[in-house]
């Protein structure tokens, strides 16, 4: 295998690590949200000096939602199970689907449109499963997560360039914005600092570096295919190390959303188009 799949594979594999480190984290969302996304913004900056550079005045509206992104899917994974915080967050191309016309004067083709009422049939399994109140509240901060991601992807595609700009600072505003939440929480042990280095290293700074490296080498089709292993892998390690199980009917819709995902992919890629891979979060 060429080594830049290998690194999409790495990535993927390091992306899918969050929803298990935060089920064993005694700390509270905000303070994982707050610490890992300053780790992390220290580790890009290090990693990739252009990422220094302040983005621009468009720029800083992807940053706000990458941001808002980081922020609630954490919060997300400490409210519902980690299988719903993903596989919702993974709607994030049915928001992409229509908004693009009006963000970016992109008309989706009809393989694209075929794909919308797919997305809403997996959706809509998710909330068929008996969820206490506080999975409820979860869900519906995942699905908030999920169009703060599409309109990061959009304001990504829309100001070229500056990527690397946008992950930098918005995981410093996403940081400070929860710090003060962050020191009401409880106080972290060795354990829980230990897995807060690791998700701002490794589970965030470090598979973003790994991607960026593997998307030199790598079709924009293939690295979209190949990244949907995190969703994958999220719900099995938090399985099998925290004992969370999954409703059946989240089992199902996000399963739907990984097909109608990986098939307006292809569909793209039938039509002559390559849409680009997207960060994750």
């Amino acid at each position: 295998m060429h080594p830049s799949r290998l690194y999409l594979l790495a990535a993927a594999t390091l992306w899918s690590t969050a929803g298990v480190l935060v089920k064993l984290s005694s700390l509270t969302g905000w303070q994982l949200a707050s610490g890992r996304s300053l780790i992390a913004a220290v580790a890009l900056a290090l990693a990739l000096p252009e990422g220094r550079k302040r983005p621009s005045a468009r720029g800083l509206l992807a940053t706000f939602a990458y941001a808002t992104t980081v922020v609630t899917f954490i919060v997300a994974n400490k409210l519902t199970t980690s299988a719903n915080a993903i596989f919702l967050q993974d709607t994030a191309p049915l928001y992409v689907l229509l908004l693009s016309p009006l963000v970016l004067g992109e008309r989706p083709s009809r393989g694209e449109w075929m794909a919308v009422p797919v997305f809403l049939l997996g959706l809509s399994l998710f909330f068929l499963d008996q969820l206490n109140p506080g999975q409820f509240w979860g869900n519906m901060v995942a699905l908030g997560s999920g169009v703060s991601f599409a309109m990061c992807i959009l304001g990504l595609r829309a100001t070229r360039g500056e990527g690397t700009s946008v992950l930098v600072w918005g995981n410093v505003l996403a940081g400070l914005a929860t710090l003060v939440p962050a020191l009401e929480g409880p106080r972290p042990t060795a354990m829980d600092l230990g897995m807060l280095v690791f998700l701002g290293v490794f589970q965030l700074g470090c598979a973003y570096a790994l991607f960026e490296r593997g998307l030199r080498e790598t079709p924009a089709l293939e690295a979209s295919l190949i990244i949907l292993l995190e969703p994958v892998l999220n719900p099995v390690w938090t399985f099998l190390f925290a004992g969370e199980r999954p409703g059946p009917w989240a089992l199902v819709g996000g399963a739907i959303i990984l097909l109608a995902t990986a098939w307006r992919t292809l569909w793209a890629a039938s039509s002559g188009s390559r849409p680009p891979a997207q960060e994750e979060t």
